[in-house]
């Protein structure tokens, strides 16, 4: 018996990948964090599979279902959305396993912060604008964030920032990044990235606030800081450049 762990991409079911896809086909028993991943996507269970949304159930609920499983020999598809590997509360889950002796898996997904950069149309890495992604959150009832990684601290790189789980704490987002990014900064708030009601919010450090209390956004949305968000002035990559030699391509 195994514990599957399946990212479920940001929520566009034809984004999840060809192998999360086939192990839930494959699991009687599918576990699915219900707020975050379409019923389409669990919808490749089995006919007959035990389907469960976790979303009200709490941590030893969760791992009950799974030793339940266990004692009959059946395969778990664990679903979370995105990319299970980031604020996706696996970590706990896998201890817990470890302690049981039960074997898992884990199938990554289309990050959150990769189908916001989609749909606007952009590349977050631009030359000499940004080549540094930081994914990050801030701390409110959620767990504290370690000494060094507040978000004042980060913005001090200048880099382009993907900050989860704090669209309800923008004051502070702006309030700590506007003397490291300046009040002009692009921001771009995106609410549930691929799904059909997916809204996408664009301002700076000084009014997205305000434009996103306007639209009524409290959950489900990403914020990303950074210039590379609006610019169109920057030095074309190395990588195509004619005069670039490498071992597939000589240079002219």
């Amino acid at each position: 018996m195994t514990v599957h762990f399946i990212g479920a991409g940001p929520g566009a079911p034809d984004l999840i990948t060809l192998r999360g896809r086939d192990l839930i086909a494959a699991c009687p028993v599918c576990l699915y964090a219900g707020s975050l991943v379409p019923e389409e996507i669990v919808a490749f269970a089995p006919s007959d599979a035990r389907v469960i949304d976790t979303a009200p159930l709490n941590l030893d609920e969760i791992m009950a279902e799974i030793e339940t499983a266990h004692k009959q020999g059946q395969d778990v598809a664990r679903v979370h959305s995105g990319d299970p590997s980031l604020y996706g509360a696996i970590g706990e889950q896998i201890r817990r396993l470890k302690t049981l002796g039960i074997e898992y898996t884990i199938t990554p997904g289309v990050p959150a912060f990769a189908a916001c950069a989609a749909a606007l149309g952009l590349e977050l890495t631009l030359p000499d604008v940004s080549q540094t992604v930081v994914l990050t959150r801030t701390a409110m009832k959620s767990s504290a964030m370690p000494a060094g990684e507040e978000l004042e601290n980060l913005g001090r790189s200048g880099a382009t920032l993907a900050v989860h789980l704090s669209v309800r704490n923008l004051k502070k987002v702006c309030t700590d990044l506007i003397p490291h990014y300046g009040e002009d900064c692009p921001v771009a708030v995106i609410f549930r990235a691929s799904w059909p009601d997916e809204v996408i919010i664009r301002g700076n450090l000084t009014d997205i606030r305000d434009k996103v209390r306007a639209a009524k956004l409290t959950r489900t949305a990403l914020v990303l800081v950074g210039r590379v968000l609006d610019v169109n002035d920057f030095t074309d990559s190395r990588l195509y450049a004619p005069d670039h030699k490498h071992v597939l391509r000589h240079g002219h």
